[in-house]
């Protein structure tokens, strides 16, 4: 056991309803059961793992602000923002949106 942070075993009896609802709580965190049992300790607030499709929307998002960033900073600078970024935010906010509504 030398290296070993964790030396304390804690022997835990379960009903077969909590033992369900421990494993459920650790698919949807993404945790070991373990692990998830020392943040819940820890007083640590669990999440559930992201959804697949978060990266994608996130990347997405990423790029309207962006897009947003740059057209404010051209009308800001020259009193007139260009009608092609206008359309490109356009089209990026139409893809989030139905990105969203067909994710929730």
């Amino acid at each position: 056991m030398t290296g070993r942070k964790r030396r304390h075993v804690i022997p835990l009896r379960l009903t077969e309803k909590e033992l369900k609802h421990l494993n459920r709580l650790a698919a949807q965190s993404g945790l070991s059961r373990e692990k998830l049992l020392r943040a819940l300790i820890m007083g640590e607030t669990i999440r559930p793992r992201p959804c697949t499709h978060h990266e994608d929307l996130l990347r997405k998002v990423s790029g309207l602000c962006n897009n947003a960033n740059q057209v404010a900073h051209r009308a800001n600078s020259t009193g007139v923002a260009g009608q092609e970024s206008v359309d490109k935010m356009i089209r990026i906010s139409q893809e989030i949106w139905k990105e969203v509504k067909n994710q929730w």
